[in-house]
C-alpha cells in the first residue's frame, strides 16, 4: 500500500471532451451522457458518510461516485464495498491529481484539513461542499473565500439547519419586523465539551476526553499526553495529522471527536455548534464582519478548548437594520434573562430582543412569538424563503442547474465561519478585539496575530493564502 494510493488501482479514462471542458464553468463541464454528475468523496466515515447516504438517495439528482478517499481504512474499505467502480485514495492530494473526470467534490474531514483539500479544488474549477466549519482558522477561511469568488462554481457548507423549515420561518418573521428592529440577539448551547476538571466533565457528560492508561484506568485529559502510543493499523496518522504541527499518536486525539476540543485540529464548539446555531441569526439580522469581539470564560488553555465560554460580538448598520450585539453562550453560560427565568427554559436556544417584542427559537423545532399573549391574533407573513431540499440536494442542483445555494462560501458560510473563529479569538488573546475585516487584521493588539493563521507543516502548502 503506497503513501497515496490503496492497492486497488482502477482508473476511469477521461474523455478529450472532459479534460477540454476544464476551463469551462462548473455546470457545464462534462457530465455524463445521462446527465449524472461525477463526485469524489473527500472522507469517507462519520460525517461524509452522511453525505454519501444523501447525494445518492433515490430520487434525487443522479451522480456517479467516482472516487473515494479516506487515510482511515476501515471507512475507506466499507465505502468501496457499497461503490465498487470508485478510485480509492488514502491521501486527497492524489484524488486531486487525478481529478480531470470529476465536476465536483465533498470535503467531510476533520477540519484541519478542510482548506487543504478545498482550496485546490476550487482551483481547478471544481464545485465543492464542505462540511462545517469550513476552515481551522481566519486565514485558511479567507483562502476559501476568495478561491470560490474566483472559480465562480456551486459551493455549499455543511450546515444541515439552514434547509430547516422552521429556520425559514424565523427568518422570514425577523425580516417581516414582527418583533420591530432587532439590536440585541442571544445564542446559547448546552454542550459542555473540552478543557475542565473530571467533576465537571462527569456533570457535563463529556467523555470525549476520557483515556485509558496501561494499567486500564480510566482518566480524562487536561493536559497534552506526554507518552506516545501506536495508532491503529488502519490509520494513516502522518495523513491525518496533515498541516497540523507533528506529534505522537495518542487516543486523546483519533477518533472523532475527540480531536475537535484541540486547537491544532479544531475549534470546540464555538465553530462547530456555532455554524449551527450562529447561522440563524446570521441569516435573520444579515451580519456581516463584526466590529468588535469580547470572550469570558476560564483562563485560555495552549492546547484545549474551553468546555464553557461567551463570545460578545459587535455589528454596525446593515442596510435598514441597526447596530446590533449577538453574544454566544457555551456550556454552563447562559443569558442572563434565561438565569432570570424570563423566558421558557429551553436547553438550547436563540433569543431576539426587537422593539415590539421577542422571538425565541428552541431545540432547531419549535419558535414561539413573546409575550404570547400579545401576540395571539399575531398573523403571520407569506413565505418568501422556499421549502425545498436539503442542502447536499440543494448543491448538486446548483451544479446540473445553476440555481443558488444557501451557504455559499464566499459570501456567506466564509463570514459566518470567520466571526466564530474571531469568537475563540478573543478568547485565546484574553482581551476585546477590534477588527479589520478588509485588510484581516485584529487592529488593537499583535497577541491575536498568532490565532488569526498558522504555517503549515513542511510538505503542505495551501496555495492562495494571504
Amino acid at each position: 500500500m503506497s503513501a497515496s494510493r490503496v492497492s486497488r488501482r482502477r482508473f476511469l479514462a477521461g474523455s478529450a471532451a472532459a479534460t477540454a471542458a476544464l476551463a469551462a464553468p462548473a455546470i457545464l463541464r462534462a457530465l455524463d451522457t445521462n446527465g449524472r454528475i461525477n463526485l469524489g468523496f473527500i472522507a469517507s466515515g462519520g460525517r461524509a458518510r452522511a453525505n454519501l447516504s444523501e447525494m445518492t438517495k433515490p430520487g434525487g439528482v443522479e451522480i456517479n461516485v467516482v472516487a473515494l478517499c479516506d487515510v482511515n481504512g476501515q471507512n475507506l474499505e466499507k465505502a468501496a464495498q457499497q461503490y465498487p467502480k470508485a478510485r480509492l485514495y488514502k491521501d486527497f492530494r492524489k484524488l486531486l491529481d487525478e481529478s480531470k473526470d470529476l465536476d465536483a467534490v465533498v470535503v467531510s474531514t476533520c477540519e484541519h484539513t478542510h482548506a487543504y483539500a478545498a482550496v485546490p479544488a476550487l482551483q481547478m474549477g471544481k464545485a465543492v461542499y464542505c462540511e462545517k466549519p469550513l476552515s481551522r482558522d481566519v486565514q485558511e477561511c479567507r483562502a476559501m473565500r476568495e478561491a470560490a469568488k474566483k472559480a465562480k462554481v456551486a459551493t455549499q457548507m455543511g450546515t444541515q439547519n439552514h434547509a430547516n423549515p422552521n429556520y425559514h420561518r424565523v427568518v422570514e418573521l425577523i425580516h417581516s419586523g414582527a418583533i420591530g428592529p432587532v439590536s440585541e440577539a442571544h445564542v446559547w448551547v448546552s454542550r459542555a465539551w473540552g478543557r475542565q476538571t473530571p467533576q465537571e466533565a462527569e456533570e457535563n457528560k463529556d467523555v470525549h476526553g476520557m483515556c485509558t492508561r496501561p494499567d486500564g484506568t480510566k482518566y480524562f485529559i487536561t493536559e497534552r499526553p506526554t507518552e506516545a502510543q501506536d495508532p491503529p493499523s488502519y490509520l494513516d496518522w502522518d495523513l491525518w495529522l496533515g498541516p497540523a504541527p507533528a506529534r505522537p499518536y495518542h487516543e486523546a486525539y483519533f477518533p472523532g471527536p475527540r480531536w475537535y476540543r484541540w486547537w491544532d485540529f479544531g475549534n470546540g464548539t464555538m465553530s462547530d455548534l456555532g455554524s449551527h446555531w450562529n447561522d440563524l441569526p446570521f441569516w435573520a439580522l444579515k451580519l456581516d464582519a463584526p466590529k468588535t469581539i469580547e470572550a469570558m470564560g476560564p483562563d485560555p488553555h495552549p492546547e484545549i478548548a474551553p468546555a464553557s465560554m461567551t463570545a460578545v460580538y459587535e455589528y454596525g448598520p446593515r442596510g435598514d437594520m441597526p447596530a446590533c450585539k449577538l453574544t454566544w453562550h457555551q456550556g454552563t453560560h447562559k443569558p442572563q434573562i434565561w438565569k432570570d427565568k424570563g423566558i421558557p427554559q429551553y436547553t438550547n436556544g436563540v433569543l431576539f430582543i426587537g422593539t415590539k417584542g421577542r422571538m425565541l427559537l428552541a431545540d432547531y423545532s419549535k419558535h414561539v412569538l413573546l409575550p404570547e399573549a400579545e401576540f395571539k391574533d399575531f398573523q403571520r407573513p407569506e413565505k418568501s424563503i422556499m421549502d425545498g431540499p436539503t442542502q447536499q440536494q440543494e448543491w448538486l442542483l446548483a451544479i446540473k442547474n445553476g440555481t443558488p445555494t444557501g451557504s455559499p462560501f464566499n459570501d456567506y458560510a466564509g463570514l459566518l465561519t470567520e466571526a466564530n473563529h474571531l469568537g475563540n479569538v478573543a478568547f485565546r488573546t484574553g482581551q476585546k478585539i477590534a477588527w479589520d475585516s478588509a485588510n484581516m487584521r485584529v487592529t488593537n493588539t499583535r497577541a491575536a496575530d498568532h490565532y488569526i493563521s498558522r504555517e503549515p507543516r513542511s510538505g503542505w502548502r495551501l496555495s492562495g493564502l494571504a
